[in-house]
């Protein structure tokens, strides 16, 4: 990023801070100047100031700070009955520098030339999360400064506390749809769906009957199975797994296919020449170009397989499960304990998704995407 739009980034915010000082926090309440709390911000503004004016590397450091200081101090604000749900122009400029000044601490950072590598792993960690946070501050001051209604926009603090005190509840409901609704129709999905796909590039006639098949079976509606499997495997969780296993059966069968087709002329025309069997040649060529392939739609799968179980748990479920507890809360008209199931599955989507993407580093290292 160009410095000198960055540091007239950063002066931008901490004129917002400054102009914080003159104009009404709230509806009844004083100017930021004559508020017991102005001394944080007005750190926060010299943090701006000093950022703005730094053309080395520390700036984005310096400037982090300054948009911490900004925020604890809008957030604190919050905490006055007076402003919170009644905020005036003097708080929004809070909320605008403490958002600029991330924007430019992010963007200044994510084109940082590259540096060591240790430093670089610290940057691309920075990044995302300093992305995610500022998204998380916006929700909350939009929701408390607004003072939108719990019932159709709780803040992130009042999610999350409702998340600490239900971590039982939360523990039962990820056991049930995930533990045994996703990952037994992910692997009965995933695993038939590869050795299908063995099968169909071993008689071609298979390959070109299945994938028309696979077409069409992977456009049915979500909503129009989950009822028929129910119907069929129970309200428990087999007739979760079985949604999980016709959804995530396909991907895998078109992506697996074609990656075993991947390997090219010179390659086969190698095996021949070895006089190497079928099963040979599966094992030694056609699998591994294939593991790129099936890695890919592994990744797919891990949420399309958590989204179809938690869509089948709204069409019947014994009394638990991440998508029986959305409904019934949001019948209830809790939703901060809906937003609290959707930050589980969120997570667990998350923590499976970096599992599938960390073995495919482990056992794709040699694929040129992975190389230095």
């Amino acid at each position: 990023m160009d410095p000198r739009k960055f540091r007239l980034g950063l002066l931008a915010a901490a004129t917002a801070i400054l102009l914080a000082f003159l104009l009404p926090l709230a509806v009844e309440a004083s100017p930021l100047l004559f508020h017991p709390i102005w001394e944080a911000a007005a750190g926060a503004g010299v943090l701006f100031v000093l950022a703005a004016w730094m053309a080395d590397d520390r700036a984005s450091t310096v400037g982090i700070g300054g948009v911490i200081l900004a925020a604890a101090t809008s957030l604190v604000l919050l905490g006055d009955r007076q402003i919170a749900g009644s905020a005036r122009s003097g708080f929004w400029m809070i909320a605008i520098a403490a958002w600029l000044a991330a924007a430019m601490c992010v963007i200044n950072l994510a084109a940082m030339q590259p540096i060591r590598a240790d430093r670089q792993r610290m940057v691309n960690l920075l990044v995302p999360l300093l992305f995610g946070a500022t998204v998380f501050y916006l929700w909350e001051v939009a929701v408390r400064g607004f003072g939108v209604p719990p019932v159709l926009l709780p803040s992130p603090s009042a999610a999350a506390a409702r998340f600490a005190a239900s971590l039982p509840i939360l523990e039962a409901d990820f056991v049930q749809t995930f533990i045994r609704g996703v990952l037994v129709g992910y692997a009965i999905g995933c695993g038939a769906g590869l050795l299908v796909a063995i099968l169909a590039h071993r008689f071609e006639f298979l390959g070109r009957g299945l994938l028309p098949l696979g077409n069409f079976f992977s456009a049915l509606p979500l909503v129009g199975i989950a009822p028929i499997m129910v119907m069929w495997f129970g309200f428990d969780w087999p007739s979760k797994a079985a949604v999980v296993a016709l959804v995530t059966f396909f991907p895998m069968l078109v992506n697996a296919l074609a990656g075993l087709s991947a390997s090219g002329h010179i390659e086969r025309d190698l095996m021949r020449s070895y006089a190497a069997n079928h099963s040979q040649s599966l094992s030694k060529l056609y699998l591994p170009a294939a593991l790129p392939f099936i890695f890919n739609a592994l990744k797919i799968n891990a949420t399309l397989a958590l989204i179809g179980a938690i869509v089948a748990e709204f069409f019947g479920t014994p009394t638990q499960g991440i998508g029986f507890r959305i409904s019934t809360e949001a019948g209830r008209m809790a939703i901060d304990m809906v937003w609290a199931e959707i930050a589980l599955a969120a997570l667990a989507g998350m923590a499976f998704y970096g599992l599938v993407a960390l073995a495919e580093r482990a056992t794709t290292f040699w694929h040129p995407s992975y190389r230095t």
